[in-house]
């Protein structure tokens, strides 16, 4: 498995604002020593050392600006160069005797949050090193009135304790909320991978079904168009001919929805306008159901089209059909349009999703209170996740109107609020109708209902 690093524009650009914020200290640090404390500086070295530094920090904004992780190695050279600076900068101003030598902790805190410890040890030794060539060779500092050199020591140290503070907190804390984003990153990955392993495992399993019912479907299907030709002679038989005419409508949609399970492995999609295809998927879903009292209110969105409609279709065909095996005298669906988006809203009048399925329905298969094992739901959920939409399974609101579907028990009454409210969201684009192709449309119009 490939390690996940933090990008460089999360390192490298808080090294490189640390080192300009560094260099305006340096140099505003420099000037007040310089004029209010009368300490008398190696002037053109230390600028040489800052100008030194301000050209490696140019350097590190051209890195920043390519997306591309870093090494440990790259930022094991920084902090480096940071610490060589630094010492440099200190045998210039005092070594050991300067209050800001203790910067070297800051450092050294940044490279244990961001490098492996062999690196950091490394570090440490190189900053333990210049600490002892400091104690043993440095510029003195050279003060107008060496009587007050206490003093300027302890205002030194605050400033340095306060400045030291602010840089560890800043950005280790920063530091902590990336590599937090990235664990977080990395969980909902594996549990995207998780899902969509299961997903696969069973979309095998449906296959393999599919491949070993499709004979026996066949000869279900010639038995079928037998007993239909035998009913019309046969004054025994032609009390069934209306359910012969519907186990053979039946036997067709199963068929075909076997043929779309082997065209579909090869295939990537129909772009279809949302206004020409639901039509013919309602009537395709119908002749799946067709003594459920199902309603589909107001028109479909005019302009917008879905880049898969055969995905949408089976996901919107398992919430109809747990729709319509939970309540078969009231199904509905209507379609809203969002920026961007549009919502499929199904809606029934069954008993509800039981507290205990409520946060297991999607995530995992799981047997449901109608005798099913929740694979087709956790398939939607899988589906609608791959499309870059989501589904959102609520109680259904109160509702009102006529018939069955609005009274309760023929009384006159409002309905009690139960049911189940789903919603399918998936994403849209804009267009004119017509777009898409003529051919793909009439093709997959009735390939994207099951």
């Amino acid at each position: 498995m490939h390690r996940i690093t933090v990008s460089a524009r999360v390192n490298l650009s808080h090294v490189f604002w640390l080192r300009s914020l560094a260099i305006i200290g340096q140099l505003c640090t420099i000037a007040f020593v310089q004029f209010f404390f009368g300490v008398q500086l190696p002037l053109p070295a230390m600028l040489f050392v800052i100008a030194l530094e301000v050209a490696f920090n140019g350097v590190t904004w051209l890195r920043v600006t390519q997306d591309r992780p870093e090494s440990d190695l790259e930022l094991f050279g920084q902090l480096w160069v940071d610490l060589g600076a630094l010492s440099a900068l200190l045998f210039l101003s005092g070594g050991t005797t300067n209050p800001f030598v203790s910067l070297y902790l800051p450092s050294l805190a940044i490279a244990a949050a961001v490098l492996p410890w062999y690196l950091t040890a490394w570090l440490a030794c190189f900053a333990v090193v210049c600490y002892v060539l400091l104690g043993f060779d440095n510029v003195p500092l050279n003060l107008d009135n060496p009587a007050n050199l206490f003093d300027y020591y302890r205002a030194g140290m605050w400033v340095n304790f306060m400045v030291s503070v602010a840089l560890i907190v800043w950005f280790v804390a920063r530091m902590s909320r990336a590599l937090r984003q990235r664990e977080n990153a990395l969980a909902d990955a594996q549990q995207r991978l998780l899902r969509d392993e299961r997903a696969v495992a069973l979309g095998v399993q449906a296959a393999t079904v599919a491949h070993e019912i499709g004979t026996p479907l066949s000869s279900i299907a010639m038995l079928t168009e037998e007993l239909r030709d035998i009913a019309r002679s046969d004054k025994g038989l032609e009390p069934y001919s209306a359910d012969l005419e519907l186990l053979d409508k039946q036997i067709t949609l199963c068929t075909s929805a076997l043929a779309r399970l082997r065209s579909r492995a090869s295939s990537t999609g129909s772009r279809q306008a949302v206004s020409e295809w639901l039509g013919p998927f309602v009537e395709q879903w119908r002749l799946r159901h067709p003594h459920v009292n199902f309603e589909l209110p107001g028109n479909a969105p005019e302009g917008l089209f879905l880049d898969d409609t055969v995905a949408v279709g089976q996901i919107l065909t398992i919430l109809l059909d747990n729709a319509a095996r939970a309540s078969r005298d009231f199904v509905t669906l209507r379609a809203t349009p969002l920026p961007g988006y549009i919502d499929f809203e199904v809606c029934d009048a069954g008993p509800g999703i039981p507290p205990s399925l409520r946060t297991s329905l999607g995530a995992a298969p799981v047997d449901s209170t109608q005798g099913g094992h929740g694979v087709g739901l956790y398939l939607a959920f899988s589906s609608a996740a791959r499309l870059g939409g989501s589904i959102d399974l609520t109680d259904a609101p109160a509702q009102s109107g006529k018939g069955a579907a609005g009274l309760e028990g023929g009384t006159g009454r409002p309905r009690k609020a139960r049911g189940t409210r789903a919603v399918l969201r998936v994403p849209v684009t804009e267009g004119q109708v017509g777009e898409a192709n003529p051919a793909a449309n009439s093709r997959n119009g009735a390939a994207a209902a099951l």
